[in-house]
């Protein structure tokens, strides 16, 4: 890899190297060891309530499952195609808004649902650890950098995606992912432009895409994945034909002078 790639992609081998390094010390120190800290890091309510708030930075660097080797790659190409757009800074604070915000968010919403007798109490010490509510976050960031005719497309797929899946498995996590996809989309909102795509960055893009698709379709059925998928496809399709129709009838009201009526029925 080129120097000046390296020396753009600081956050991403930094928290990479990161994630690698306490998956390692968590392995060595034996399951005993690994529990109490997995338990201790994680973003419940149990441990919110008891003032314990560094769990919001700290769960974002512990991993409670296996196959890291298979997943880490992915993460790091998504990671990186944005640090590569928009820099090191913004990379963080994206991820930092997705994660600590779609926390506070579900774990507002589990503690009224706890009230309400709706979940059973038990869930207020249910291990939440991970880097995917950041991930997601991430990801939606990188709509400020597709292409405005594909825009609407790209939001509808994830978007729907996400709500089917987490419609159909009830699991918090789930419901997270898209709280975090739509923080990630909104912060980008505020974004300048970014850099321009490369090859790489496209690769990079793909792969990240892969990850991306494979983190809120995990806890899904297979069968229910797919039917989330073709539901997903069909928004996206939709919505890219709206935003050719809306396309075509801007370029007619600057050749003509006049409004289009499709244009004046556009909803952003």
């Amino acid at each position: 890899m080129p120097v000046k790639w390296v020396s753009g992609l600081r956050v991403t081998i930094g928290y990479a190297a990161a994630l690698v390094a306490v998956a390692a010390v968590l392995a060595a120190a034996g399951p005993a060891v690994h529990d109490r800290v997995i338990r201790y890091a994680s973003t419940n309510l149990h441990n919110l309530a008891h003032g314990r708030i560094g769990t919001l930075l700290g769960s974002a660097f512990v991993v409670d499952n296996d196959g890291m080797a298979l997943w880490l790659p992915g993460l790091v190409c998504l990671l990186a195609v944005a640090e590569l757009l928009w820099r090191s800074r913004t990379l963080v604070l994206t991820f930092l808004v997705a994660h600590i915000g779609a926390t506070l968010v579900i774990a507002a919403a589990l503690a009224l649902a706890v009230r309400e007798d709706w979940v059973a109490h038990s869930i207020t010490r249910v291990s939440d650890v991970g880097m995917s509510y950041g991930a997601m976050g991430v990801l939606g960031m990188l709509t400020a950098a597709i292409p405005s005719r594909h825009r609407p497309a790209w939001v509808c797929w994830w978007l729907t995606l996400g709500a089917v899946v987490a419609l159909s498995t009830h699991d918090f996590t789930d419901a997270g992912h898209v709280v975090a996809l739509t923080l990630g989309m909104l912060v980008s909102s505020r974004f300048g432009a970014p850099g321009l795509w490369t090859g790489p960055r496209l690769a990079l893009l793909t792969v990240g895409s892969a990850f991306g698709y494979l983190v809120v379709a995990a806890s899904a059925p297979a069968g229910t994945a797919v039917v989330a998928s073709i539901i997903a496809a069909g928004a996206a399709l939709a919505a890219g034909q709206r935003g050719s129709v809306a396309m075509i009838a801007g370029w007619l009201s600057r050749l003509t002078g006049k409004a289009s009526p499709v244009t004046s029925r556009k909803k952003l």
